[in-house]
């Protein structure tokens, strides 16, 4: 199987807000796009994104152990992403996102902003990295990334 032409939405799963990125159809570059509100319309916000930006597909960040088991928080993002899965008939992808907040904060502190302007920017920017990472397996094992989460009912 070849790379897969299309968009893809990155997304990052936190507590008090969803990171979301972008990429081009052609897969080369991923892009912070937006900080979505966590909360009771998380998933009609995130349904609001995903219907102007049409993507191929959404990468979810699952927060595994530095082990790569799952967690609290890994169960926690798998429950709110099965939400959206059972809102969208576009496939959604849970890929491991080890230190992609890290990655994304040293990126940030490179390119010269501080730790209190990385805030507002740094969830959108983590989306930006688990979907770059998402994008490089499937380039380099020619297959989607991660595990397909499917919505309730589907088998």
């Amino acid at each position: 199987m070849s790379f897969r032409r299309g968009v893809r939405v990155g997304l990052d799963w936190g507590d008090a807000r969803i990171g979301v990125a972008r990429c081009d159809p052609d897969g080369i570059l991923a892009t912070p796009y937006a900080t979505v509100k966590a909360g009771e319309s998380e998933v009609a916000d995130l349904l609001a994104v995903l219907a102007e930006l049409e993507p191929l597909e959404v990468v979810v960040g699952l927060p595994t152990t530095l082990a790569g088991k799952d967690g609290p928080a890994a169960e926690k993002v798998r429950e709110r992403a099965r939400r959206l899965a059972d809102a969208t008939p576009i496939p959604l992808r849970m890929v491991d996102e080890r230190l992609s907040t890290v990655e994304a904060s040293r990126r940030l502190r490179e390119g010269g902003r501080r730790a209190k302007e990385q805030r507002s920017v740094i969830d959108a920017a983590a989306a930006a990295a688990i979907l770059e990472h998402a994008l490089s397996i499937e380039r380099s094992r020619g297959e989607p990334p991660g595990a397909l989460l499917l919505p309730h009912g589907a088998a």
